[in-house]
């Protein structure tokens, strides 16, 4: 047998896999375009409740011509198919590796679930409330300087939404170290060790996330570092062995 036919041969053993996950994959897709249209059609409505609840005073929020509803009526479609899909996306990728892991990688991943989910809503809404705040002070500014604030609805509710959600996937990184740990990949004692290397990444990682003053950067890098020093905390000492059940 050459090389060629045993490598068919042994892709071959993989098709049902693969097939499964290629048809997963196809009804994320398909979920991904039911609520993107969804949210393209019902966006007036999801744009009134959204205005009503981060209503800002002294703030116009303004269009910058005809068809810009359209483009954020395109923005609020797509933000919530991925809000949705990404879940859904994540669930068909542990379905498909499942049968390869042993009882205890199973519970570690059934137990780190919900965990992800918590901490995306809280990065999420931490992220929300820092800038919704952060831009009611700088209104209140302009409007104490006799600066009419008219923004444009466009980068007001890209720029809230956007940056939250952001920050609710940096959220998610002590789960990505604790699985770096376990792997042999990083070893507790490196996480102690680097702390002023990873105090300095999380500066720079919210500092890309806007707003770019100085009293939101801290606002939205105490709660990372909190996380990090409970991530070292929870992880000190562990000895983690791959076993198979």
């Amino acid at each position: 047998m050459t090389s060629l036919e045993e490598f068919n041969k042994n892709i071959e053993k993989f098709l049902p896999y693969f097939e499964d996950l290629r048809c997963r994959l196809h009804r994320g897709v398909i979920l991904f375009i039911i609520f993107f249209i969804g949210g393209f059609l019902s966006s007036r409505v999801i744009l009134k409740k959204i205005l009503e609840f981060i209503h800002v005073d002294g703030v116009t929020i303004a269009t910058s011509s005809p068809f810009h509803f359209a483009d954020i009526s395109m923005d609020v479609g797509f933000f919530l198919a991925i809000m949705v899909s990404i879940p859904y996306i994540i669930y068909s990728f542990y379905i498909f590796i499942v049968p390869a892991l042993s009882r205890s990688e199973k519970l570690s991943v059934l137990r780190s679930v919900p965990l992800s989910i918590i901490l995306f809503i809280a990065g999420f809404s931490y992220g929300f409330f820092i800038l919704y705040y952060a831009l009611e002070f700088v209104a209140s500014i302009n409007t104490g300087l006799g600066v009419a604030n008219i923004w444009n609805i466009s980068q007001f509710l890209s720029q809230i939404f956007i940056t939250a959600a952001l920050l609710g996937f940096v959220f998610e990184f002590p789960l990505l170290l604790t699985l770096f740990v376990k792997l042999g990949v990083v070893k507790p004692q490196t996480l102690r060790e680097k702390r002023r290397s990873a105090y300095f990444i999380i500066l720079c990682v919210t500092a890309l996330l806007p707003p770019s003053d100085g009293i939101s950067l801290i606002a939205m890098s105490l709660p990372l570092v909190v996380l990090y020093e409970m991530t070292v905390l929870l992880n000190n000492n562990k000895i983690y062995v791959r076993t198979r059940s």
